[in-house]
């Protein structure tokens, strides 16, 4: 039997308003969802019911983080990890195709693709492919064999019973900061974002739990709530930029599999992120081809910590580290940021 999602609002009309003038991927506007406000683009409210009651089996292996949060290089040690670190068929078939991300298909709202159906005209080739972009990918994984292998920006709080369903979840967390301008670039690279703004307003909407899959810190922090839970990992980005090989010994230990030292340079050497940028199936090369990505390179980032440096001014982080310090003061969560000026220890 089928459940309900929580209830929605629309966005006050004024700050609709305002935000559609720099974020030209949304034509219509966006909701916020639930006691807590969770911050979807309009296109939510035609498919909340379809992730609301999404079915997790035993099987399944997740991983679930706020956008931007080091998800791709964590997809594909999962993945290899778990399939005998089969580097073959990982270089063939896009991580996409072999870890779907269940809300895709939220991303694109269809004005913006049939201006993208449009832009390839003469190519029925790259006009299906951009048509597949909008098809519920929860459909696509229903009809999927197991295991099946989900990537998800959703809160655990809109997953009613993922937690004992048997399923393995991994969850990744980063520092806001790092977050916040990797989402920020990201809106600028990507047309079905389409922000045309600077990072100083983006950030203000950021802190302020108006970009998508927002509130950060309640999204985080829901997780936090359950690390201890037999079916959870909680990690944090900055791990796997400290030590990746601890980092995949934790998460192979987590999945049940044990290699040795000769296979685990291999796959360090594979998601070297040097190797790791210039990977095909992981920097989806057919988003570029067809106009959905601005920039063939953006996808996969520089791979450290610290890169927010590069966008916040000393006055505005000032106000991050004092935002970050507030909004952890009813928590034990803790950063493990290398760099020691770093207000997130």
């Amino acid at each position: 039997m089928s459940s309900q999602p929580p209830n929605y609002t629309l966005l006050d009309a004024d700050k609709t308003k305002e935000m559609l003038t720099l974020f030209n991927g949304e034509r219509t506007g966006w909701v916020q969802a639930g006691e807590k406000k969770w911050f979807f683009p309009y296109k939510y409210t035609e498919e909340r019911e379809g992730f609301y009651n999404f079915k997790p089996r035993p099987s399944d292996t997740w991983i679930i983080s706020h956008p931007r949060s080091g998800t791709t290089v964590t997809q594909e040690l999962i993945w290899l990890l778990s399939n005998n670190l089969d580097f073959e068929t990982a270089r063939k078939k896009t991580y996409m195709q072999r870890f779907p991300y269940l809300e895709s298909s939220m991303d694109y709202h269809s004005a913006v693709m049939d201006e993208l159906v449009k832009k390839n005209e003469g190519n029925l080739e790259k006009q299906e492919f951009c048509k597949s972009l909008a098809r519920p990918v929860y459909e696509t994984l229903e009809a999927l064999p197991s295991p099946r292998f989900i990537q998800s920006h959703m809160p655990l709080s809109l997953k009613p019973g993922i937690l004992d369903s048997g399923c393995k979840i991994i969850y990744m967390a980063r520092n806001p900061k790092d977050v916040a301008v990797s989402w920020y670039i990201m809106h600028k690279s990507v047309v079905s974002l389409g922000y045309v703004g600077d990072f100083p307003t983006f950030w203000n909407y950021f802190k302020n739990d108006l970009t998508v899959f927002s509130p950060y810190w309640e999204h985080v922090k829901e997780a936090w709530a359950q690390r201890n839970h037999p079916n959870l990992l909680f990690m944090f980005y900055e791990e796997l930029r400290a030590d990746l090989l601890s980092a995949a010994k934790k998460v192979a230990n987590f999945l049940g599999k044990n290699y040795n030292e000769n296979q685990l340079s291999k796959l360090l050497d594979h998601l070297n992120i040097d190797n790791f940028r210039k990977n095909p199936a992981v920097n989806l090369y057919s988003w570029y081809n067809c106009g959905v990505y601005l920039n063939s390179e953006f996808f996969i980032g520089k791979g450290k910590t610290g890169n927010w440096k590069e966008f916040f001014s000393a006055e505005m982080e000032k106000e991050a580290d004092e935002w970050i310090t507030k909004n952890l003061e009813d928590t034990d969560l803790v950063f493990p940021i290398i760099n020691t000026k770093d207000v997130c220890h």
